[in-house]
């Protein structure tokens, strides 16, 4: 309950053997049917990082972070796998595949970022790794049917960190008994927000439900709207 994201890192270097158990907690996650539809590429030669970076907003996390991770549906292994058995794979295109390669992605993710927190490691999630997802294909080098979900920033903080814990909707706003109530809002959550944006030298005068609709204007898609052609054109959802 301590999670916040961290995007000053020091040059304090991480052994690879402590990676490998972030990577191996990482497969430890749920799977559904065990088809382990997700792959997880790390970024680690300086020059690769800051052309995959200008396609996230270069963003410094993303520079400096000792490693970068991108984790990605990966439909392809599986495909072929069945395909040099001679199994069709014909419903590998499904809309409901696609989503079990995401949660699959999502679900190891947050196992890494779990056990690096109990490292003492920061982390930081990008989801600007979807900004340019046919760019990002090529310079890793991905055949169809893989899809870049998010990045992952990962290192020792830069300092020990002092920031504030982002407050989050009220329990009673997110967590329902036996039906949805459709009329429960927000509740008091532009207040508190307020106080945080004050806190971190951000104006409180823009409230977070302002800020969540200026997010959704299609300026700030950056791209994104390619997404579901892209997804179309890799095969990982059926036209």
């Amino acid at each position: 309950m301590d999670h916040r994201s961290v995007r000053s890192f020091s040059d304090q270097r991480v052994d690879d053997s402590v990676i490998s158990a972030l990577v191996a907690a990482a497969q430890s996650a749920s799977t559904s049917s065990n088809l382990q539809l997700y792959s997880i590429v790390s970024v680690e030669d300086p020059a690769l990082r800051v052309a995959v970076n200008q396609h996230c907003s270069n963003q410094k996390q993303v520079a400096t972070a000792p490693w970068f991770f991108g984790f990605f549906v990966d439909h392809h292994r599986l495909r072929r796998r069945l395909a040099d058995l001679a199994i069709s794979a014909d419903s590998l295109d499904y809309a409901d595949y696609f989503l079990m390669g995401v949660v699959d992605a999502a679900l190891a993710a947050e196992r890494m970022v779990v056990a690096a927190e109990t490292h003492g490691l920061g982390v930081c999630y990008i989801g600007a790794l979807r900004n340019n997802p046919q760019a990002i294909a090529e310079l890793l080098h991905m055949p169809p049917g893989m899809f870049g979900v998010f990045g992952l920033c990962v290192g020792y903080p830069e300092t020990e960190t002092t920031l504030d814990i982002k407050p989050r909707l009220s329990q009673d706003r997110i967590w329902f008994r036996d039906r949805y109530d459709a009329e429960a809002g927000i509740g008091d959550y532009d207040e508190r927000m307020a106080a945080f944006f004050a806190s971190q030298k951000q104006d409180p005068s823009v409230t977070w439900s302002e800020r969540s609709g200026r997010r959704l204007e299609e300026k700030y898609m950056t791209g994104r709207q390619a997404v579901l052609d892209f997804l179309q054109q890799a095969g990982l959802i059926r036209r």
